[in-house]
C-alpha cells in the first residue's frame, strides 16, 4: 500500500487459506491463541459500538476511541486489529505516564488508527497520531530487510506502547507468524540494546536474528551476537516519522526502502509514505513539522563515513556543550558500556559558567569496581571534551520501560544527590 496518509482496503480479517487456522498467533505468559481464536477475537471487539463500553476491545468513549492501554498484551493487539478492520482509532499508552486525551473526539482526522506516545526518555511524552498505511506501506521493506517470514516466532521484549515493539507485533500477525515473550521458543527477537545485551545471557537454541533500534547499537555487542550466528539488523527510527535508515550488520546504514533522507548541519532530515500525522494536543491536531519539500527531522543527529555510509550518533537533545564543542551523550554512554569496569551509564550536560555545559557521568560500577577504576578506565578510551568532569555512583541508571534511558528522572536524581553534596 502507498500514499502517506490513506489506509486503503486492508484487513487483518483473516482470509480463508491465507493463514492455517491452527497456526499459533500469540503465545504469552504460557497461554496460546491460535489464528482461528485470534480472528474470532479480532471480529467480536469489531463489531462494538461507541456506547458499548468495555469489551474485548478495550473501554470505548464518547469519541468512538479504543483504549487499549490497560489491557494485556494479547487483548491490546486484538483491539488494534479490530480498530484497523473497522477504521477506527486505538489508544496505546503508558498505563504509568498518561497523556492527556482532551482533544480525542473533535480533532482527529477520519483516517487516525492509531494514537500511541512518545518513549518520554528526554521530555513530556507526546500522543503521535498515525494512519494504518503509514505502518502498512512499509510491512514489505521490513520483511524483506529482516527476514522475518510466516514461520518466525517474534519475540517482544517490551510494552506495546513502544512503537518498534507494537510495529513488530502488528507485521508478524500481518504475515502470519507468531507473536511470543518467550526466549527459549523465539527465532527472532526485537530489542533495544541494552535488552539484546541481556538477550545474549540467556538460552536460546531456536534464536537466529535480533532486529535492534531505539538506541546506537555499540559494535561490540553487535559483533558479540553476530559471533553467536544470530544475524544482525539495526534500523534507525521514529515514533513521528517510522522507519528511516536501516543496516544488516556489519554494512553502513542506508536509507530504509521508500525514504529520501538528507543531512543538514548534522542533523538528520527524511521524506517518506511513513510518517505520522502529527501530535495530538489540547487544543486540535498538530502536524509533524515539515519543510518546503517535505522533509522530517526530530532532532537526530548522523555522519557520512569515508565509504559514504550513514553513522546514526544519537539525539540532537543528547548532545552536550563543552567549551563550543558538541559532545554526543550516547556515543560516551556506549563507550563507557565497553569498559569491564561498567554495568551501566547515563551522561548528561549540567551548566558550567566557564564552559557552558560540563560532561557529568552517572555510573553503576561492576561488581567489585569502584569510581576510582572506573575514571582511571575511562581516561584510558576518552579524550578531552568527551571525558566526563564529574562521576556519581548509583545503584540504578533509570529507564524507561522499553529500556531507552530515562534522562528526565536521570537528571533528576543528578540534581538530587549534587545538591546533598
Amino acid at each position: 500500500m502507498n500514499g502517506t496518509h490513506g489506509s486503503g482496503n486492508w484487513r487483518p480479517a483473516l482470509r480463508p487459506g491465507s493463514i492455517e487456522p491452527t497456526r499459533p498467533a500469540i503465545q504469552w505468559t504460557g497461554q496460546q491463541l491460535d489464528y482461528r481464536e485470534f480472528g474470532a477475537r479480532v471480529r467480536a471487539a469489531g463489531h462494538l459500538d461507541a456506547d458499548d463500553g468495555p469489551g474485548a476491545g478495550g473501554a470505548t468513549g464518547a469519541s468512538g476511541v479504543v483504549d487499549a492501554s490497560r489491557l494485556p498484551v494479547p487483548e491490546q493487539l486484538v483491539a488494534v486489529f479490530a480498530a484497523a478492520a473497522t477504521r477506527r482509532a486505538v489508544w496505546l499508552a503508558d498505563p504509568a505516564q498518561p497523556i492527556p486525551t482532551t482533544a480525542i473526539g473533535q480533532s482527529l482526522p477520519a483516517d487516525a488508527f492509531l494514537l500511541v506516545g512518545t518513549s518520554g526518555s528526554s521530555r513530556a511524552p507526546r500522543a503521535v497520531v498515525r494512519t494504518l498505511g503509514s505502518w502498512t506501506s512499509s510491512f514489505a521493506g521490513y520483511s524483506a530487510l529482516t527476514g522475518i517470514c510466516a514461520d518466525d516466532r517474534v519475540l517482544l521484549t517490551g510494552p506495546l506502547f513502544s512503537t518498534m515493539q507494537l510495529f513488530s507485533a502488528v507485521h508478524a500477525l500481518a504475515i502470519g507468524a507468531t507473536v511470543t515473550d518467550d526466549p527459549a521458543t523465539a527465532t527472532t527477537a526485537i530489542c533495544v540494546p541494552t535488552v539484546l545485551g541481556r538477550l545474549l545471557q540467556l538460552p536460546t537454541p531456536a534464536l537466529r536474528s535480533v532486529v535492534v533500534a531505539g538506541a546506537v547499537l555499540p559494535e561490540s555487542l553487535a559483533r558479540q551476537a553476530i559471533s553467536m550466528g544470530l544475524t544482525v539488523t539495526e534500523y534507525y527510527g521514529a515514533a513521528e516519522l517510522s522507519f528511516v535508515t536501516a543496516r544488516r550488520w556489519p554494512a553502513p546504514h542506508a536509507p530504509f526502502p521508500g525514504v529520501t533522507v538528507r543531512l543538514r548541519d548534522g542533523e538528520l532530515w527524511s521524506r517518506s509514505d511513513f510518517r505520522a500525522l502529527g501530535y495530538l494536543t489540547a487544543t486540535g491536531l498538530a502536524p509533524v513539522q515539515l519543510d518546503a519539500e517535505k522533509f522530517a527531522s526530530v532532532g537526530d543527529l548522523a555522519t557520512v563515513d569515508d565509504a559514504g555510509g550513514l553513522q546514526i550518533t544519537g539525539r540532537g537533545d543528547a548532545a552536550v556543550t563543552v567549551g563550543g564543542r558538541t559532545v554526543i551523550a550516547e556515543d560516551v554512554e556506549t563507550t563507557l558500556g565497553t569498559l569491564a569496569s561498567v554495568s551501566d551509564a547515563a551522561v548528561l550536560g549540567l551548566p558550567h559558567p566557564r564552559f557552558g555545559e560540563q560532561l557529568i557521568a552517572v555510573v553503576v560500577p561492576a561488581p567489585g569496581a569502584d569510581l576510582g577504576i572506573v575514571r582511571a578506565a575511562a581516561r584510558l578510551v576518552l579524550r578531552g571534551e568527551s571525558l566526563p568532569r564529574r562521576w556519581l555512583q548509583v545503584d540504578r541508571i533509570p529507564r524507561r520501560p522499553n529500556g531507552k534511558i530515562d534522562r528526565g528522572d536521570t537528571r533528576r536524581l543528578l540534581q538530587d544527590r549534587l545538591a546533598d553534596l
